[in-house]
């Protein structure tokens, strides 16, 4: 007989679909960049400002929209910004110059800013303690998936449709997830109908509103815990803005392909981060499982990511072969993908009580390189007429990223009494 899949399962699914959905709103333009150069008449440097914009809000709007999502509960707050990153999303799609273009894209940042602190903290509520990392790992390589996806999918509705209608299109597809969302979550699993006791039993315990209304944010123990994580999110997501905002225009220019090849080379890239999310959870667990030590099975998954994607990285500053490369630069994209699902799980582990404050917290990091790091790649090619040159800053990074992973302690947690 096959078994049912469980409630919590069912939302997790949910919320996978929630970071396909998202990573391909937010990525959609790099496949359309050099179209809308084109068709706007802008330089590499505007282009990057119009891809740097996204991170503006979505970098300051992380801690505010984790602490929403705690205070508001995830249904309602997703429900929200889903519906505004959606619009902004179909509105890309009627830009006319760089001021249009850049005023869409932040408006995109705003609605996707508390996305991900809210959904952890929906994990953090449906998932047992010894699956963060797995659900951490699967809801991410959903957006590594839409990663993927992306180039293929929007390059066949470019060349069918034009660049305008990919924005659409999407648009219209992230209305739908919210539909969906609001129809099946509930924000205490006891609430939905379809839960029953002997999963619920499993779950961590919900707190009434009565008590969260009664758990301050301890701000300053909470800061201090998470900062490593942030900086580490910086070298991290410094690297990783490089492959989601610049990767196909740089296939497109650097070795001459036309959209169609450029997009599957891409993809092809891409998709290694959909492997490398999964397992970096998944082996995560399974060390902390075998040890019971938080902060081994976190720490070492840092250091093999980061490691591995400086290492794979090297060989863009050296060689000129599309083939080598894309391998190289998969391997590359593999191995930073590890960390993942680890950076988001950390929050989890020190503040499972305040989980939406502390990933946003967590992920400012992420933010903050999603403002520098499209609009210094561009400048630096435009500049140098170069494009190894950017990812000079990456491999340096990634390096401090390594040094760094070493001050972080999972199991220094934020226990109720400090809250």
């Amino acid at each position: 007989m096959k078994k049912k899949m469980s409630v919590s399962n069912k939302v997790l699914l949910i919320l996978c679909f929630m970071y396909f959905i998202t990573y391909i709103d937010r990525v959609n333009i790099s496949i359309a960049a050099p179209f809308m150069q084109d068709d706007l008449k802008l330089s590499a440097t505007q282009m990057g400002l119009i891809l740097s914009a996204f991170a503006y809000p979505y970098a300051f709007l992380q801690i505010f929209g984790g602490w929403a999502g705690d205070k508001l509960g995830p249904r309602k707050t997703l429900s929200i910004v889903s519906v505004i990153w959606a619009v902004t999303t179909a509105l890309t799609g009627a830009v006319t110059g760089v001021v249009s273009a850049v005023l869409a894209r932040v408006g995109l940042g705003i609605g996707e800013g508390a996305a991900f602190p809210t959904a952890t903290q929906a994990m953090s509520k449906w998932l047992p303690e010894d699956k963060r990392g797995f659900g951490q790992g699967i809801t991410h390589s959903f957006s590594r998936l839409g990663n993927a996806a992306s180039p293929p999918l929007i390059a066949f509705i470019i060349v069918a449709l034009g660049w305008r209608a990919s924005f659409y299109i999407m648009g219209a597809i992230s209305l739908l997830w919210t539909v969906a969302w609001l129809w099946y979550f509930r924000d205490n699993p006891k609430d939905h109908p379809k839960m029953t006791k002997e999963e619920l039993a499993t779950l961590p315990p919900h707190a009434t509103n009565e008590q969260k209304q009664k758990k301050s944010v301890p701000w300053k123990k909470l800061s201090k815990r998470i900062l490593p994580v942030t900086l580490v999110d910086f070298c991290y997501g410094w690297t990783l803005w490089v492959y989601l905002t610049w990767l196909p225009s740089f296939l497109f220019t650097s070795y001459g392909l036309d959209i169609k090849s450029s997009a599957l080379f891409a993809a092809g890239i891409l998709f290694a981060g959909v492997i490398g999310d999964t397992l970096g959870g998944v082996f995560s667990d399974s060390i902390y499982r075998k040890t019971n030590n938080i902060k081994l099975a976190r720490r070492v998954m840092l250091v093999i990511g980061l490691s591995g994607s400086f290492i794979f990285l090297l060989p863009t500053l050296f060689v000129h072969d599309l083939i080598f490369i894309a391998i190289s630069m998969s391997l590359a994209f593999f191995f930073l993908e590890l960390c993942n699902a680890v950076l988001w799980a950390i929050p989890m582990d020190i503040a499972p009580e305040h989980a939406g404050v502390a990933s946003g917290m967590m992920n400012t990091g992420f933010g903050i390189a999603g403002m520098l790091s499209p609009l210094l790649f561009g400048f630096l090619i435009d500049v140098t007429g170069n494009w190894e040159v950017p990812f000079i800053a990456s491999i340096v990074l990634l390096f401090i990223g390594i040094l760094v992973t070493f001050k972080i302690d999972p199991s220094n947690k934020i226990t109720s009494a400090e809250s």
